[in-house]
């Protein structure tokens, strides 16, 4: 998988956030950054691996895919999707198994993570929970500006990951400020008001 940087990119004009759709046969990756209010995709990509290939070297191929991505861009936060419990369980276990290694490869590099749920990624592109695929893909493309539809699906949900931390990170912090404001000590301040982070 090759790493280029957006034509136009500004490295240091905005924060650049990194959404990860994981999966174990194809994870999808989206580099977004913040223009002033706007927000515009930087790349998107995804990575396929063989079924035939042992479940090591698949996610050994998945961190290093990762890797590259972080270490193109000055990253600074990665979002990735949870778990959905309605999957079977093997489908569950594939889905964390790379889930894990993303996480790993940001952890290496002390870029902090966030968990949305698909519905809290839905509502926050579409303002639906329960949008289709193709209603995702069709409101990225104009979240972001883009002057075609991302494809694949992972790719496109991987950029709608990370549109929806940067609609909720600011968010996070004004709550953070109120709670600091207040003297009170509260894991919202770590955490903002629909994702976890994981540090």
């Amino acid at each position: 998988m090759r790493v280029k940087r957006g034509a136009g990119e500004v490295v240091g004009a905005g924060g650049i956030i990194v959404g990860v759709d994981p999966g174990l046969a194809s994870t999808g990756f989206g580099v977004v950054a913040r223009e002033g209010r706007r927000l515009r995709c930087r790349w998107y990509g995804h990575l396929s691996t063989p079924s035939t290939a042992p479940t090591s070297e698949r996610l050994v191929s998945i961190h290093r895919a990762c890797v590259q991505v972080l270490e193109q861009f000055p990253v600074e936060a990665l979002a990735v999707e949870t778990l959905f419990f309605g999957a079977s369980a093997p489908t569950a276990l594939a889905v964390g198994q790379a889930r894990g290694v993303v996480l790993l490869a940001a952890a290496e590099r002390g870029i902090p993570t966030f968990d949305y749920a698909p519905s809290q990624v839905k509502q926050a592109v579409t303002g639906h929970g329960r949008a289709d695929k193709r209603q995702v893909q069709e409101m990225v493309q104009v979240v972001l500006g883009m002057s075609a539809m991302p494809r694949p699906d992972h790719a496109a949900d991987a950029l709608a990951i990370a549109a929806c931390h940067a609609a909720a990170a600011p968010l996070g912090r004004q709550v953070a400020r109120a709670i600091d404001e207040e003297g009170g000590r509260h894991d919202l301040a770590a955490s903002g008001p629909t994702g976890r982070n994981h540090r």
